[in-house]
């Protein structure tokens, strides 16, 4: 493997060609010492061809080789964000290590140009006997800071960790979340060109990971790039361009979030037995490139619209709105049909108006009989954002039984507080097989509507909080904007 900066004349700040990482698992701790003796005595040219061929065989049964990664191959452009996903054990973090130079692969070629800021594992490169002022001033260093930009920036590091009189004691004395505060505020002050980040976040609080998307879109509004591993969908939607999925150390698919998402969690769920076919699926798709995985995203065009009869049309049914990402997970004894948003009065629609009541509805057919019963939905913008949704039940109140042959209506009742745009549905059955809760039946993208313009709308981005908005001011004299709004209020 050759680590060297890369051609910026295309922006490609990190190369990745045929990247291999196999590690070597020995059958026993004495296989250890003498696989390799016999390795080596089986290339002796003196001995008889017998001889070697049994030192060879012998050498070669007393171990394996794991490949973490196999020939993965991509390229990440200045600016952009990639998120990796995958099951656990795909080789996710192997990636990393290998892209941060924590480790190196075993075949390929990994370039990278730029100043990388990695946090890979909590406390990673700290030393837990050190204070924490300690350990930024020790850690800073690694990154390249001199003695005067440390001082220039402890305090703004100080700051964004929030730790307390803590930075005086050793790390030793520290919670986890306490830990990464320390590690991500190094990592973010110190303005890398690409940040990569590990599965962080999950440790701190809400308040702390909010500190750190908003350190992460500053990084991606200056132009710097990011990679991120992470479990949350939603976090990987958000945050990156692009997403890559990884199964057992090969790459499936990169492409868009939503879609790598999708069937990251199609493959997550699946029986073991399904898995492959899966597997193959998706590497069809990618095969298939980037314009047919962005057809797949597209959204169809909204049927002509009833007249105005007011500011508000009345809401009504387009049917050429129709998602293209549709993904089913495999049944496992239960079947969700016919999913649709109704009016109070069974009226199916999928153009809403802002502020109405409506009725998310589908039919659950059971072919099995099944435990622990429960239901699900949720709302996601285009770009896959997870809005909001909700179950039938919690776990502990789950449905106890339900016989083959039930068919069950599902209905979610729910007031459209949505902004002016598109949003797609989810629906989920969920069971426990061998006493773990399993998805019986999902589709994800299964159904989208519409929330349509309205003029003279003053709510703002996605959610409608039904913002009232006032004003007021002390009277100067006469205006111009006393003369054209009489609901000011004057003080």
């Amino acid at each position: 493997m050759t680590k060297q900066a890369v051609n910026t004349n295309d922006n490609v700040v990190i190369q990745v060609q045929n990247a291999t990482k196999a590690y070597t698992i020995w059958s026993s701790p004495a296989a250890r010492l003498h696989g390799p003796l016999l390795g080596q005595v089986g290339q002796m040219p003196f001995l008889p061809p017998s001889a070697r061929n049994l030192c060879n065989r012998l050498s070669h049964e007393s171990f394996r080789s794991f490949h973490a990664l196999r020939n993965i191959s991509f390229s990440v452009r200045q600016g952009e964000s990639v998120g990796i996903i995958g099951r656990n054990g795909s080789g996710k973090s192997t990636l990393l290590q290998i892209l941060a130079g924590t480790l190196a692969p075993t075949g390929g070629l990994v370039s990278v140009n730029g100043k990388v800021a990695a946090l890979l594992e909590l406390g990673s490169g700290f030393n837990m006997e050190f204070t924490g002022r300690e350990n930024v001033e020790m850690y800073s260093t690694v990154l390249g800071l001199s003695r005067e930009e440390i001082r220039d920036k402890f305090a703004e590091i100080e700051a964004f960790a929030d730790i307390g009189d803590f930075i005086e004691q050793p790390l030793k004395t520290y919670s986890s979340g306490m830990v990464l505060r320390l590690a991500f505020a190094v990592q973010a002050v110190v303005n890398p060109d690409i940040l990569i980040v590990d599965e962080a976040f999950s440790v701190g609080d809400e308040a702390f990971q909010r500190k750190c998307y908003a350190r992460i879109h500053a990084l991606q509004e200056r132009g710097g790039t990011f990679l991120f591993v992470s479990h949350s969908a939603g976090a990987v939607i958000e945050l990156c361009q692009r997403a890559i999925l990884l199964e057992a150390g090969e790459l499936l698919i990169d492409g868009p979030p939503k879609l790598v998402v999708a069937k990251y969690h199609k493959l997550l769920f699946a029986p073991a037995e399904s898995r492959a076919a899966i597997c193959q699926e998706i590497r069809d798709l990618n095969h298939k490139g980037a314009t047919h995985m962005q057809d797949l995203l597209s959204v169809a065009p909204a049927a002509a619209a009833p007249a105005k009869s007011k500011a508000v049309e009345e809401d009504f049914h387009d049917p050429g709105l129709v998602p293209k990402s549709t993904v089913a997970y495999p049944s496992r004894g239960a079947l969700i049909e016919n999913p649709q948003i109704c009016r109070s009065d069974g009226r199916v629609v999928n153009v809403l108006t802002r502020g109405e009541e409506y009725i998310y509805r589908y039919v659950v057919k059971f072919t099995e009989p099944q435990r622990a019963v429960r239901f699900g939905m949720l709302i996601k913008t285009v770009s896959g954002y997870e809005l909001g949704g909700a179950t039938s039940h919690t776990r502990a109140s789950s449905l106890e039984s339900v016989a083959a042959g039930s068919t069950v209506t599902v209905e979610f009742p729910f007031r459209c507080s949505l902004a002016p745009g598109v949003y797609f549905l989810n629906a989920g059955v969920l069971g426990s097989i061998e006493s773990e809760e399993v998805f019986l039946h999902r589709l994800i993208d299964v159904a989208m509507f519409r929330v349509q313009p309205e003029d003279g709308l003053l709510a703002t981005a996605v959610v409608d909080f039904g913002i009232d908005p006032r004003i007021s001011f002390r009277r100067q004299g006469p205006s111009l904007l006393e003369t054209q709004n009489s609901q000011i209020a004057y003080q």
